[in-house]
């Protein structure tokens, strides 16, 4: 993986008030379903670089990911203007995610989540 996930305090309020694009990446530097899927993800990614994507370690106690109803890793969240556009639970290839991220592409992204 590129970059580990990052237990920091984003919170739902956070999210819910960003505007433009943002992908919330859930999962745990452990877990290998977030290892398999990895490539995936970064492969679709790199053909959308203005998104902000921001990777959340999950887990008990972590309520961002309760707060989406979270429950199988990875789990990533799709959103525009901090609604939420389409979700991805255990991606298997590229095209899945990036036929996802294609419904948000054209919006720009700011802000401080990154």
């Amino acid at each position: 993986m590129a970059e580990g996930y990052i237990n920091r305090g984003l919170t739902r309020e956070d999210v819910d008030s960003s505007r433009g694009a943002l992908v919330l990446e859930f999962g745990t530097d452990w877990c290998g379903f977030c290892h398999s899927a990895a490539p995936a993800v970064e492969e679709a990614l790199s053909e959308f670089p203005s998104l902000r994507h921001v990777k959340i370690e999950d887990g008990p106690g972590r309520h961002l990911g309760r707060s989406f109803q979270v429950k199988f890793w990875p789990t990533l969240i799709i959103l525009k203007d901090g609604r939420e556009v389409a979700r991805i639970v255990r991606p298997q290839n590229a095209e899945e995610i990036r036929a996802e991220l294609a419904k948000v592409h054209d919006v720009p992204t700011g802000g401080k989540l990154r």
